[in-house]
């Protein structure tokens, strides 16, 4: 830009309001540093508010966008023997462009930084992202929110729709293709004559794989020959499957390219879906599964593959743990949350890779957008299993993790007993077993229907009552017996053995107490029993240093 340019551009931003989140104001700061911090504060928050840059401007004053000059001379600025231009682009992480202009403004010296807005991923500096909020300077961690909405900010050019110049049918793997027809008649059974009718380029036109002829980033991902990823450099298109023991020490792995519509099965193959035998009350339940449902795998597996953010070259990632899988792909989870998709049961309103996923629906390797994510948490719930933990704490990263046993078995017993619970209460009652937090609103209503126990905000699920039987052994056995007689079976132990501690009478009482009662309510028994005999009928006097040197004892008459 010419001098009369920048001029005319420095007029336009002083006229902005006082506070434009996109533009800040300086007069002498020069500190290396803190340009740094502001070049990735406007460029994040110029990504935001749709601007086409931010900037950064030296020699007007920040209350009264007045004009006054600056003594900073950036083209002879150094951080050490290193010009700050450098210095700068080489800590900002992605690098984006930023140009330094100098002009004279009616004498006066004025220099302009202008900025290019992030492009979906925030900026950087030394490893901290920043945002303005106002005209403050902050640290984009602390705005969660924020950093989603940059993430979630994408070109309308849908990339896995883009073609790879070059490659041909040729590139693409030809066992891959013959099965891609299969799923694709499995999908379309009233097209299946007229699919073996058509050569291959008719084919993949058809099923949205390719465009006019021409193969996709989609076509080499699902199809391509393992060496054909290289048209789509420097994005990637990998899968590593990592087995962990039960210290996390990583103990196997594998990694897969394309072809994905093959390699999915090599992924799961590798997974250890062994048997599980559990059994609750010994007439529940069946006594064995596996640990995972093998559709909730699938489809785990393939929404990392739909939603993968390919462009920013990292890998999915399936982590196998002793109990547990955990699924990984790079990318923002576009709706607002889990909850939402649940409840709308519907496709999105945007997809990262709306072409790849359609070309997945057209062969069976996702159901129809939008309901595999609900289907996955029926399946578990059915299962009477925890539920998929979506963890979105990271806005650039997604992770689902898949558990394959049994938490809680109060919550198993509840889903075994009260088949009416909705999806909405069930996913409550799974955040309540993995003790994660619940408003307070939704603690009253599970306890009003008597689905939890506990004092808010330690909530924990209810017992569920024991089933009614015929048999009357079974009846007999939960049928909790009476306090006293309790009590009198720690008088006479005392008076036996002249003294008790709270381990003598826990052994005492566990397999006397109901087994409706699992461990908690049985620790909770023993200690009231104890205090009633203690403090109300004042038989017994702990004599122990604390509770938990506890040395019960008869108290002496008179």
């Amino acid at each position: 830009m010419n001098n009369d340019e920048l001029k005319n551009l420095i007029d336009e931003l002083r006229a902005l309001p006082r506070e434009t989140e996109w533009v800040e104001f300086k007069v002498n700061n020069d500190a290396p540093d803190d340009i740094g911090e502001y070049i990735s504060a406007l460029a994040n928050s110029a990504c935001l508010l749709d601007q086409p840059f931010g900037y950064l401007v030296f020699g007007v004053e920040n209350g009264t966008h007045t004009v006054v000059g600056t003594v900073f001379r950036p083209r002879d600025a150094k951080v050490g023997n290193e010009e700050i231009e450098n210095w700068l682009a080489r800590l900002l992480d992605p690098r984006i462009d930023f140009g330094i202009h100098e002009c004279d403004y009616n004498g006066l010296h004025v220099v302009v930084l202008k900025i290019d807005p992030a492009h979906h991923i925030p900026v950087k500096f030394k490893g901290d992202a920043y945002v303005r909020i106002g005209s403050y300077k902050k640290r984009l961690k602390d705005y969660p929110e924020k950093e989603r909405k940059i993430w979630r900010k994408k070109e309308k050019e849908d990339w896995s729709k883009g073609i790879c110049e070059g490659a041909t049918l040729d590139d693409l793997d030809p066992v891959a293709v013959a099965r891609s027809r299969v799923n694709y008649k499995q999908k379309n059974p009233a097209r299946a004559a007229e699919v073996d009718t058509w050569d291959d380029a008719t084919f993949l036109n058809k099923a949205k794989i390719a465009i006019q002829g021409k193969i996709t980033r989609t076509a080499i991902i699902l199809l391509g020959k393992n060496e054909s990823e290289h048209f789509f450099s420097p994005s990637v298109a990998w899968i590593s499957w990592i087995l962990k023991d039960e210290h996390n020490v990583e103990k196997d792995y594998d990694h897969f390219r394309p072809p994905f519509l093959l390699n999915i099965e090599a992924v799961y193959a590798k997974i250890r879906n062994l048997k599980y035998r559990y059994l609750l009350d010994n007439t529940l339940f069946p006594t064995e599964v596996t640990k995972y449902e093998p559709y909730v795998i699938r489809e785990a597996l393939n929404n990392c593959i739909a939603h993968q953010d390919y462009e920013l070259g990292g890998r999915i990632t399936v982590v196998e743990g002793p109990d547990d899988l955990l699924f990984t792909n790079l990318g923002s989870f576009l709706p607002e949350s889990v909850e939402k998709v649940i409840e709308q049961d519907s496709p999105p309103e945007y997809y990262r890779n709306a072409f790849l996923a359609e070309a997945m629906v057209n062969l069976n390797l996702i159901d129809t957008q939008g309901g595999g994510i609900k289907k996955m948490f029926s399946l578990q719930m059915n299962r009477y299993f925890p539920l998929p933990d979506y963890d979105l704490s990271d806005p650039g990263k997604v992770k689902v993790r898949i558990t394959g046993k049994v938490i809680d078995e109060n919550y198993t017993r509840l889903l075994i007993n009260k088949t009416d619970l909705d999806l909405k209460t069930v996913i409550l009652l799974d955040h309540v077993q993995k003790k994660e937090a619940i408003s307070k609103e939704d603690a009253s209503w599970l306890k009003k229907m008597k689905l939890v126990e506990g004092r808010y905000p330690n909530v924990y699920v209810a017992a569920p009552i024991a089933v009614a039987t015929n048999k009357r052994a079974e009846y007999i056995r939960n049928r909790a017996f009476d306090d006293d007689y309790y009590k009198k079976m720690i008088i006479d132990y005392i008076k036996k053995f002249r003294s008790a501690t709270r381990q003598d009478i826990d052994k005492l009482l566990w397999n006397k107490l109901s087994d409706v009662l699992d461990e908690r309510q049985k620790k909770n028994k023993i200690r009231n029993l104890l205090t009633a005999l203690s403090t109300k009928d004042k038989v017994i006097k702990n004599t122990g240093s604390s509770k938990k040197e506890s040395n019960w004892v008869l108290r002496q008459k008179g």
